[in-house]
């Protein structure tokens, strides 16, 4: 009896710890993603999931959302993958869950977390209903054929209006009512059925594990003890601790020095089959051999093409980072580095400027990417970084039609030099209720929008869209739409091709010198109103010195405005207590000539909150 009672405690020890006993069955595994519009609950019904599951014991509250700046901002940032088991119908299920982000500006992590599912859990707020970002994320699943279970969560709200919601998923996805499962993350009501419908509806994944290895890398992480580990998903074949690798598109080979599965830490196997999801690291140091989206593949046999499918990251909003030191460069080159393994989106190349030295030309999915970015370069790599005003990147035409594509205004040639400019357009499209139409089309066409359509999707909600220069949107589209909604409208974009436009530069001068940082491109017809605030902002933030320091906004050699910081005056004259007017004559004049040699060799400092000034004029 005792014995019998020692081995009841030990197997169970032994099957978690012992990694040759793992065996996968390919028909019982589910890879799955959750995709919802920002703040809709996903990470409180993932932690749900993982407590149902016992995967975790007690929840801290979003587990999976691990970073500070993710649990300060109640924001998924990065798209988190977690393997669960699940016994149904005394069968053993291995559940593969990617939590991933809401928010727009984060659509790629959705993109790369939905190329390794099979289905996708459409999680709706039972007091918002269906957002834009839902819709669009929604569509992103349905191209690559996921299998959807829609889920209303907060049920338990006093504000939920479950029925409302459930008319619009059925318009939306054509699906049956009684399909759409309610549950509430908070409470855990609705949890068994979730389980239930994975592993009922969302297929198995297909494929073939005497095919030779192809395995669909979906993130990687950087890990300064045992560098970079890569995260994948087995398409083809199967993979063994110490096999030999290689990265189908840069042609590296490896020894897989370890592998195994993704639960709240790393658990080591020694094999991993077709369908599962895992990681492998192999002692890579340099960032530039792993490619998200890249394939895995044995070097003795291996496979014949890649995994298609996968987009390439689009950058859309474009912004300089320099290093407050000059001589910490090569330190940001390498925080760059780290951070673009952990953030596939972000792209950055060298670029120098005359007022900030030498420093990057990054692109961003959107401001609060650029934003999270330059945050996490300060928390994670204790970079302080100065970031300039964010633009788009442009088209430029010379007059014998050969085309410039142009990131920062420093690089556009001279005016009489170019045939025509060609901005970027978006589709955007903006849900709302319908008390806050007027202001919303007002905002739009302020900003250079064209209406395309509107129409009901139920009640006193409605759908607009717009074609918009992606130009006007980046600096203050998204705060300016949420202030005048009270928070009630949700905004989604897409790339829309590119536009003929009457664009010019807008040069700032700090005493007839151009700050090439503070340069933007902008509209011909928003020009003299953008550098007349821009003028106005800078009086406010630069420090006035011992001398006259003229702001000028100029388009070109014109001069569109004008401020003028005034000098901070020495009173040269209190010692003379009287005596001949000529004594306190001959100070002034002295002063003067001191002041004129000073404005000729002075420099002006410009504080770093100045450089994003034009972010705040409104």
């Amino acid at each position: 009896m005792i014995y019998i009672n020692a081995l009841f405690f030990i197997l169970p020890f032994m099957y978690l710890c012992a990694p040759n006993i793992y065996i996968s069955n390919m028909k019982n595994i589910r890879n799955f993603c959750i995709i919802a519009h920002i703040d809709h609950g996903k990470s409180t019904l993932a932690d749900r999931l993982l407590e149902f599951t016992k995967t975790i014991l007690v929840t801290g509250g979003q587990m999976l959302d691990d970073m500070d700046l993710e649990r300060e901002r109640g924001i998924t940032i990065k798209s988190h993958a977690i393997q669960m088991e699940y016994i149904y119908n005394d069968e053993k299920y291995i559940l593969n869950l990617i939590d991933t982000p809401g928010h727009v500006d984060f659509s790629y992590e959705v993109s790369r977390s939905i190329a390794a599912c099979e289905g996708a859990l459409l999680i709706v707020d039972a007091s918002q209903g269906v957002q834009a970002q839902t819709i669009s994320n929604l569509y992103m699943a349905i191209e690559h054929d996921l299998e959807i279970i829609p889920v209303i969560n907060k049920c338990d709200m006093a504000s939920a209006m479950p029925e409302e919601v459930e008319d619009e998923i059925v318009e939306l996805l054509g699906c049956k009512r009684e399909e759409i499962i309610r549950a509430s993350g908070k409470t855990g009501m609705g949890v068994e059925e979730i389980l239930a419908a994975i592993i009922e509806r969302v297929p198995c994944p297909k494929g073939d594990e005497e095919a030779p290895l192809q395995a669909l890398i979906f993130d990687s992480v950087f890990n300064s003890f045992r560098g970079i580990i890569a995260y994948f998903k087995i398409t083809n074949g199967v993979i063994r601790t110490g096999d030999k690798v290689k990265f189908f598109n840069t042609g590296k080979e490896y020894a897989a020095d370890e592998i195994g599965v993704l639960r709240m830490d790393m658990i080591p196997r020694k094999e991993l089959r077709t369908g599962d999801v895992g990681y492998i690291i192999s002692g890579i140091k340099t960032s530039k051999e792993v490619k998200v989206g890249d394939t895995v593949t044995h070097i003795a046999r291996p496979c014949a093409k890649a995994i298609s499918g996968f987009e390439e990251v689009k950058p859309m909003v474009f912004a300089g980072v320099y290093p407050i030191e000059a001589e910490e460069f090569e330190d940001l080159r390498a925080s760059l580095e780290k951070l673009q393994l952990n953030d596939a989106s972000l792209t950055f190349q060298p670029e120098s400027s005359l007022a900030l030295g030498f420093g990057f030309r990054c692109g961003f999915l959107g401001l609060l990417h650029m934003e999270i970015v330059q945050e996490r370069l300060d928390r994670e790599f204790d970079m302080n970084v100065i970031t300039t005003v964010p633009n788009v990147s442009y088209r430029i035409y010379d007059k014998q039609g050969e085309m410039t594509e142009v990131h920062n205004p420093g690089g556009m040639p001279d005016q009489t030099l170019i045939d025509r400019i060609e901005e970027p357009y978006i589709k955007a499209s903006v849900i709302t209720t319908t008390d806050y139409i007027g202001p919303i089309m007002s905002l739009c066409l302020g900003k250079r929008g064209e209406l395309l359509k509107q129409e009901y999707i139920s009640g006193n909600r409605i759908e607009i869209h717009y074609n918009m220069p992606l130009g006007e949107i980046v600096i203050d589209f998204y705060d300016r739409l949420k202030s005048i909604s009270k928070g009630y409208a949700s905004f989604d974009y897409h790339p829309n091709g590119f536009r003929p436009s009457k664009l010019i530069k807008l040069d700032i001068l700090l005493n007839g010198e151009p700050v090439d940082a503070l340069s933007t491109l902008t509209h011909v017809d928003n020009a003299y109103e953008l550098g007349k605030r821009m003028c106005e902002k800078l009086k406010e933030l630069i420090p006035r010195q011992q001398f006259d320091i003229a702001i000028q906004a100029a388009i070109g050699a014109k001069i569109i405005s004008r401020e003028t910081i005034k000098a901070v005056r020495k009173d040269v004259t209190a010692k003379c207590y009287g005596g001949d007017i000529s004594r306190k004559r001959k100070l002034l004049e002295k002063q003067k000539k001191g002041k004129k040699r000073m404005k000729q060799i002075g420099n002006v400092e410009v504080p770093q909150k100045a450089f994003l000034a034009v972010l705040k004029l409104d």
